[in-house]
């Protein structure tokens, strides 16, 4: 079943085209990850599916309706975004950050309340930041920073939840950290996840569903195990690998060709 849609989406910066007539599915209740070179016009795409950018062409449907002629407070209760670097004002503390994941929710009759409560804590309590609730977000590492926003956007409570390039700056140990959290999060709610990631090899080991972006449009999507390939990596990202399954969970892995150490040793140079 598809929750969002795109159909012959045109999107713009000036007069520069970024994206051009794309046509796209996002399954519901599943991790589908964006890849594609840099400035293909990813983060543009996952901005446009959270309506904050408008098309000069074309759709974007969420549940079947056009996202651009939906209330706003009625997109916010489906669907929350997490932009990239996102910054909060110097010495807001966890809670208070999450605790505007409910803004959607508040109306002038219907003020702060019990389920608002729960629900920040069950976002807390998710993430594992429950202990840095009083702490303020600047004064947290990396990886708990990128889990109070995470738990923010929990607390949002909505079915699809949109992150733009979620393990930036992190070390491979806080990548895998944050990326094992999202997809917990997916098993134990069935939540949409879409994402854009830059390491195809995570990709392909977390995500359900692939969008390939080249040329300002798809170039191929699907499971990972069916469209990942040498001809793809190529066409891509213009980069020369070879393709094997993962030892550990079976997906696709990209090995890259390059001149590395063990090449120049096995050439004599030393």
């Amino acid at each position: 079943m598809t929750i969002l849609q795109t159909k012959s989406l045109t999107l713009s910066y000036g007069n520069s085209i970024v994206i051009d007539e794309l046509n796209m599915s996002i399954p519901k209740g599943e991790i589908t990850v964006f890849i594609g070179a840099n400035g293909c016009g990813k983060s543009t795409l996952l901005r446009s599916l959270a309506r904050l950018l408008k098309p000069i062409g074309g759709t974007v449907l969420l549940e079947g309706k056009e996202i651009t002629k939906m209330p706003t407070k009625e997109v916010a209760k489906k669907m929350a975004i997490l932009p990239q670097s996102p910054t909060v004002p110097e010495s807001l503390t966890v809670l208070q950050l999450v605790k505007q994941g409910r803004y959607p929710h508040q109306t002038w009759l219907k003020q702060w309340s019990k389920e608002d409560e729960d629900a920040v804590k069950r976002a807390l309590q998710a993430t594992g930041m429950i202990q840095f609730a009083e702490r303020s977000v600047d004064s947290l590492s990396g990886g708990q920073r990128q889990r109070a926003w995470i738990a923010m956007t929990l607390a949002q409570h909505t079915e699809v939840i949109l992150l733009d390039e979620p393990t930036t700056y992190l070390d491979v140990a806080h990548q895998i950290e944050i990326l094992d959290l999202l997809f917990t999060l997916h098993e134990q709610e069935k939540r949409t996840i879409v994402m854009v990631l830059h390491d195809l090899n995570l990709a392909c080991r977390y995500a359900h569903h692939i969008v390939a972006i080249r040329d300002k449009t798809v170039y191929a999507q699907g499971k990972p195990e069916k469209i990942i390939s040498r001809e793809l990596v190529k066409d891509v990202f213009q980069l020369d690998c070879e393709v094997i399954y993962d030892p550990l969970f079976g997906t696709p892995l990209c090995i890259p060709y390059g001149r590395g150490r063990y090449l120049l040793d096995r050439e004599g140079v030393s």
